[in-house]
């Protein structure tokens, strides 16, 4: 025999590692079936055609040339051949740079406002010791569940009053400061522990000092979900700002848009390039602010 003949062919080892196939597990470890994963991606997918599929249908509608047809059946997704033109039509309507503008200082200062005085009342009602502060909690979870439409007219009665009718400061004020976001300040600041502000407290921190240096910057993301919830409520209001403006040069943008509606009904290209001009800022803050608003679900946690 030869020496190749003697030699015995090599079996694998019996302790070999298998190869495993990698199991798909939730987040606490338990293994989801196929199937189940399956359906998972189904609604999802269900869910991002309901919530973003109009927006992108108004995106190619606003792309489309006027030699296109937008009603076809089956429609046509994608525009054959691209163009912005409507967008300068827009502009050429209506001054729809303008009312961007002033939309932009009620948003921007309807901001400020509700997180400077958010952050304030949110810290007094979960930090500070005082008589009636359950009362005060209860008045703003009562404040929530009033609907605006059976308030508006006393709104406009005390803008009138105040001389701030058909103003800028008219359209601000009623939202300056919102009762959610009160409440949402609220319970960011009590998820902080408070060993924090106590050893802040024994090195002769006051007040001001342990709300501006230890409690404000522990709720940043709480404070961009109240800062993103601000801007989108000012951007899109239109009942109140169609109430209380007359002057065509003070309009917003959700006033100015309606024009598109009445005067070009049926001309859908000129609404769509319109609407794309009024989402474009709330995309664009998301996109800024998104890092801090999903930090927002975890507000408080003790970082070691």
């Amino acid at each position: 025999m030869s020496v190749a003949e003697k030699v015995p062919e090599a079996s694998p080892a019996p302790d070999a590692p298998r190869r495993r196939r990698k199991r798909v597990t939730d987040e606490h470890g338990r293994h989801v079936r196929a199937w189940e994963l399956a359906l998972r991606y189904l609604l999802l997918l269900a869910v991002l055609a309901l919530t973003v599929g109009p927006f992108v249908w108004q995106l190619s509608t606003s792309l489309k040339g006027p030699t296109e047809d937008i009603f076809s059946s089956p429609p046509k997704f994608l525009p054959g051949d691209p163009t912005l033109h409507n967008y300068e039509r827009v502009a050429e309507t209506i001054p729809v740079w303008d009312y961007a503008l002033n939309s932009l200082k009620v948003a921007a200062a309807n901001v400020v406002t509700n997180c400077v005085g958010a952050a304030l009342a949110g810290y007094a009602l979960a930090r500070l010791r005082y008589r009636g502060r359950r009362v005060a909690t209860l008045v703003f979870i009562l404040a929530m569940l009033v609907p605006v439409e059976g308030i508006i007219i006393a709104q406009f009665t005390t803008m009138r009053e105040l001389g701030l009718n058909n103003t800028l400061v008219g359209v601000l004020l009623p939202g300056s400061i919102g009762a959610m976001n009160v409440l949402l300040m609220r319970n960011a600041f009590l998820n902080l522990p408070y060993e924090i502000e106590e050893a802040a407290y024994v090195d002769g921190a006051n007040t001001w000092q342990r709300f501006l240096r230890i409690a404000l910057p522990s709720v940043k993301g709480t404070l961009a979900v109240v800062a993103i919830f601000a801007f989108m409520f000012s951007w899109d209001d239109f009942l109140w700002p169609l109430i209380v403006l007359s002057d065509p040069d003070k309009f917003t943008l959700t006033i100015g848009l309606n024009y598109l509606h009445g005067t070009f009904a049926n001309d859908e290209r000129l609404v769509a390039a319109g609407t794309i001009i009024a989402v474009a800022p709330l995309i664009a803050l998301f996109a800024c602010l998104q890092r801090y608003f999903f930090r927002g679900v975890g507000e408080g946690a003790v970082k070691g």
